[in-house]
C-alpha cells in the first residue's frame, strides 16, 4: 500500500467552529481514509504554514486523489496538499532505474 503525507490548512471559519465546538478531527479524517481502502497512520497538528498533516496508506493514487477531493469539498480547508511518500529503499529502487535510462536534454 502506498503511503501519502496530506498537509491542510483550515479556514478561519472552521477554526471558530472547531473553537465553538472542540472535537477529534483525527476521527473523522481516519473515517475517510478507511472508506477509501486504506489506513490513518498518523494525524498531526502543527503551527506555522500549515495547521496539520496526516500520514495515510492508501491502495493507489486514485484513492489518494478521491480523499483529497472528498476533504476539499467539505469546505472547512483552504489550502491541502497531498505527497506519496517513498522508503529509502524505494529510492534506491527508483535511483537504480535511472541509471539504466537514456536521456538527452532538449538542444543537445
Amino acid at each position: 500500500m502506498a503511503r501519502y503525507a496530506i498537509f491542510f490548512t483550515f479556514k478561519g471559519e472552521a477554526i471558530k467552529a472547531m473553537i465553538d465546538k472542540p472535537s477529534n478531527r483525527a476521527a473523522a479524517a481516519e473515517a475517510i481514509v478507511e472508506a477509501a481502502g486504506g489506513t490513518m497512520e498518523s494525524y498531526n497538528i502543527m503551527f506555522g504554514a500549515w495547521d496539520g498533516f496526516c500520514i495515510a496508506g492508501l491502495p493507489d493514487s486514485k484513492a489518494a486523489a478521491a480523499v483529497s477531493l472528498k476533504i476539499s469539498s467539505s469546505g472547512g480547508f483552504a489550502h491541502i496538499e497531498t505527497h506519496e511518500l517513498m522508503t529509502a529503499d524505494e529510492l534506491v529502487g527508483a535511483l537504480t532505474t535511472a541509471g539504466g535510462l537514456a536521456y538527452s536534454p532538449p538542444g543537445t
